[in-house]
């Protein structure tokens, strides 16, 4: 995860979410928001303690959690 410098875990905050910057803000809340239509603008200015690179940064992070492969195993005989 260092690739994700914007991106925190901490089991104090939000029970160990994807979070931004150690805020209370998760990643799970901004890729809603987005997913439901809100714009990166009314985003930023609904939550003006985020910055762009935030939001941009918890997409990409939703992109590469996406990217997880799952392997079928054949079930032991």
């Amino acid at each position: 995860m260092s690739a994700f410098l914007r991106i925190t875990r901490n089991p104090s905050i939000m029970g160990g979410k994807a979070c931004i910057r150690g805020m209370r803000v998760t990643v799970g809340m901004i890729l809603s928001n987005l997913g439901s239509g809100v714009g990166i603008d009314e985003l930023l200015a609904a939550y003006p303690y985020l910055e762009r690179d935030d939001v941009l940064e918890a997409m990409r992070y939703g992109a590469w959690l996406a990217q997880e492969r799952e392997i079928d195993l054949e079930p032991a005989a």
